[in-house]
């Protein structure tokens, strides 16, 4: 019952920056734990960024550490990956996932049960 849409993506320049938006809509009283993944070609989904929506608490993968920044805004039921710095190797399809709450295993997209359809970043060296 819950759906999410990124949106945001595009090509930049080595260097640049965009900002992912990940809108909820339906059912979205029982999510803490709002995560971002991507997926490149021919490689695994891995964990960028997630953040516990009913605290303080974020988490970064150690490659974006310092360059992207997850953020909520809880009156749009919203959340924003701020992506600075990029970099050739952050060419990715990027998806947002929904749970109930955050947790050791948060780099794990099996603790995700709700996905969004993706959203394409693109950096040119």
């Amino acid at each position: 019952q819950v759906q999410l849409v990124e949106s945001g993506g595009g090509s930049v320049q080595e260097g640049g920056s965009l900002r992912l938006s990940c809108a909820a809509s339906g059912y979205t009283d029982s999510l803490d734990c709002m995560g971002w993944f991507r997926q490149a070609p021919g490689k695994e989904r891995e964990a960028v960024a997630a953040i516990y929506t009913g605290g303080f608490t974020t988490y970064y993968t150690d490659s974006v550490k310092g360059r992207f920044t997850i953020s909520q805004d809880t009156a749009k039921r919203t959340v924003y990956l701020q992506m600075n710095s990029l970099k050739p190797e952050d060419t990715a399809m990027y998806y947002c996932a929904a749970e109930g709450k955050c947790g050791a295993s948060w780099w794990r997209r099996e603790w995700y049960n709700t996905w969004g359809q993706g959203t394409q970043v693109t950096v040119l060296p």
